[in-house]
This record gives C-alpha cells, sequence and structure tokens, in this order.
C-alpha cells in the first residue's frame, strides 16, 4: 500500500473512533426497563454502547469493526420510569465517561499525526518534483 493509502485508513479509523464515542456519550442517559420487566414492552430497550476494534491490515493500514459493549447495560434505581421493575431499578447503558474521553483524545490525535503523515508525504513528492524540473 501507499503511504497515502495507509495514512488514509488511519484518518477513516480515527473517524470512526470519535463517532462511536460521541454516540455512546450522546445516547448515556437512554435507559430501557430490565429484560423480563412485566408490562415493559411497550418501551425501548436501554441504549446499547458500541466499541470500536482496530486491526493491523496486512501490507500496511488498519481496519475497524464496531461491536457492542459486553454487558450492553448495567441497572439503575430510576423509580420514576415507567417501565421501571417493582424494585424501581431500570437498565441504564453501560458508558464509562472517562473511557468515552480517553477515545475522543486518543481519536484525535491519531487523526492528527495521520494527517500529518499525508502532509509530509505531500511537500516531499513537491520537493521531487522540483528537484527533477
Amino acid at each position: 500500500m501507499s503511504i497515502l493509502s495507509i495514512a488514509a485508513s488511519g484518518l477513516a479509523a480515527a473517524s470512526r473512533r470519535l463517532e462511536v464515542s460521541a454516540s455512546n456519550v450522546a445516547n448515556q442517559l437512554d435507559s430501557g426497563p430490565l429484560p423480563g420487566t412485566p408490562n415493559a414492552a411497550n418501551y425501548p430497550a436501554a441504549y446499547a454502547p458500541q466499541r470500536v476494534d482496530q486491526v493491523a491490515v496486512a501490507g500496511g493500514g488498519t481496519a475497524t469493526t464496531v461491536t457492542t459493549v459486553s454487558p450492553s447495560y448495567v441497572t439503575s434505581y430510576d423509580p420514576t420510569a415507567p417501565y421501571a421493575d417493582k424494585n424501581g431499578l431500570v437498565a441504564a447503558p453501560n458508558v464509562d465517561l472517562a473511557n468515552e474521553i480517553v477515545q475522543q483524545i486518543a481519536a484525535r490525535n491519531d487523526f492528527a499525526a495521520n494527517a500529518k503523515v499525508i502532509q509530509v508525504e505531500s511537500e516531499m513528492l513537491k520537493t521531487l518534483l522540483d528537484i527533477k524540473v
């Protein structure tokens, strides 16, 4: 793979990581009924947070896959929720805000590093063309 292809795959991975993390943060309060709660069938399930798994690709670059966090929910006390069980418990998304902040910072740094690689490669090609002319 060329340098540009490798850096572009890094940019795409960083974008995907930020997108997934932002979705987790935005939906962290979207609770739902615990599985098996009677009379809660009319309510949507709690948001299932996701994570990004990143692997190296043979020949250079990286690829990502998005999977659901397991377990996807934790029990939370909210007796005012219409779908709460008899003990006032609901299913809250298993989102760790500290981890999401780390993921967003890592995505920002990964994106900046790959953008710099593209910039340097472009400058090197320009210099090479100037030498040949």
